[in-house]
């Protein structure tokens, strides 16, 4: 595995500051069913890595006292981790919108057979990623027996009412590109998702969130394996558009780690810059629940021209 991170520490990416806090992520563990060439968190089968109940009560402490209104549960596959379910009931409880980052197949994994159920019967908000709506596609990007799960996965979702106009159950669906471009516009690709998935599976969804890959982890290294990694960055570079700097999610969310640590979002956790900036002094959500966020510098590298490429891009979708 190549690291990244020495490439994109010495960066001219525009300085930013936090906003209002809106959303708090949290990454349950890197321990995965799958493994896709896209993971920016180089997660998989083989990760050990979890979130404990201790760090889970932190983040419930840190929503009660942050008035926070939306938690993101996010992996590896946020849903194989023991304390998914702890903290969705709590969040419910303190009346937040919460979504799962969902990969489809874990509904078929053993142990998970009541999860969709779970999921309708708490309104959790599902975005489920679906790299592309073709069987080779996804096959090449997030290997074999994984496209059929997924429809199966969508099907089950649509029984219960998720994506149905009027059910209050929303299903999104997530695209990667397959390689070093950048993602095609957002809204006609949907239209792609939607009349191929309908007529050929009768399957349906409310959005697509068109996501841009970030050069680190697993997708970096092998930009780094096949000689890509620069052109790519010269690529997001020379597509950056400031207007996309008002919009990019690290202005109004905060990721956490599975041992607690607090970063300004995923991708910069998976490089160690945590909110300071300074990888020696880590901040953990223990120390944040008193603490005001809005206005502080936000850690930035190259890699964040990612998300402020062409449309823009972040955990939801495309930003202009």
């Amino acid at each position: 595995m190549h690291d990244t991170y020495p490439l994109l520490k010495v960066s001219d990416f525009p300085p930013i500051k936090r906003s209002h806090l809106e959303v708090i992520q949290v990454n349950l563990g890197y321990y995965c069913n799958l493994s896709c060439l896209h993971c920016h968190v180089n997660a998989g089968p083989k990760r050990t890595e979890m979130m404990d109940r201790e760090t889970a009560d932190y983040v419930i402490e840190f929503i009660q006292t942050s008035g926070v209104k939306t938690l993101d549960l996010t992996g590896g596959a946020p849903e194989l981790n023991s304390q998914f379910y702890y903290l969705v009931e709590a969040g419910k409880k303190l009346g937040m919108h919460i979504i799962d980052r969902c990969n489809l197949t874990v509904l078929e994994e053993p142990g998970q057979e009541a999860l969709a159920e779970f999921l309708a019967e708490n309104g959790i908000h599902v975005v489920a990623s679906l790299p592309c709506y073709l069987e080779e596609n996804v096959k090449a990007q997030r290997g074999k027996n994984v496209y059929w799960p997924s429809i199966r996965g969508l099907q089950k979702l649509n029984q219960l009412g998720y994506g149905k106009a009027g059910s209050g159950l929303v299903l999104d669906l997530v695209y990667n590109p397959q390689g070093p471009v950048l993602p095609p516009g957002q809204a006609g690709l949907e239209a792609a998702y939607k009349n191929h998935l309908s007529e050929h599976f009768d399957v349906v969804f409310n959005s697509l969130l068109v996501l841009a890959n970030l050069p680190i982890q697993r997708f970096g290294s092998t930009l780094v394996s096949r000689g890509q990694f620069e052109d790519y960055m010269a690529l997001l570079k020379s597509s950056h558009n400031d207007d996309n700097l008002e919009e990019v999610m690290c202005r109004t969310t905060i990721s956490v780690d599975y041992n607690g640590y607090v970063y300004d979002c995923d991708f910069n956790q998976m490089l160690n810059m945590p909110l300071t900036g300074n990888a020696l002094k880590r901040r953990h959500i223990q120390e944040l629940i008193e603490a005001k966020l809005y206005g502080l510098p936000i850690a930035t590298a190259d890699h964040c021209y990612g998300c402020t490429a062409g449309q823009g891009s972040s955990c939801g979708g495309a930003l202009s």
